[in-house]
């Protein structure tokens, strides 16, 4: 079992950068798949970016490419998300989440995800 906390959130001006941190207990945190997601008010959960347990390969949605920057550091069981360029859009409650994967595929639906943290929020402003 995995348990997930996620840290960072604050309020940012439209242009700016945060990062966020999604730290994990449990040994085998190496084994999953880390995905992060959003979920403004009124909205649906939505994909943000994942990386894989190994080797490290990412993917993420076009609405964050080439803004956002997923990695982890399994020695310390934490992933991040750096966050360039924000926008007014990029405002919502960002989750991470944990997969135990088979094969290699991406998991971009929030359904596929077994471990969830508490969120944290993300706010910025025009």
């Amino acid at each position: 079992q995995v348990q997930l906390a996620e840290s960072g959130g604050g309020l940012v001006q439209a242009g700016g950068s945060l990062r966020l941190s999604c730290a994990a207990s449990g040994r085998t945190f190496s084994k999953y798949d880390i995905g992060w997601f959003r979920q403004a008010p009124g909205k649906e959960r939505e994909f943000v970016a994942t990386i894989k347990y190994t080797p490290g390969t990412l993917y993420y949605a076009n609405s964050v490419k080439g803004r956002f920057t997923i990695s982890r550091d399994n020695a310390v069981n934490t992933v991040y998300l750096q966050m360039n360029s924000l926008k007014p859009e990029d405002t919502a409650v960002y989750y991470c989440a944990a997969k135990r994967p088979i094969g290699a595929a991406f998991y971009i639906s929030a359904s596929q995800y077994d471990y969830w943290g508490q969120g944290t929020q993300v706010t910025v402003s025009s």
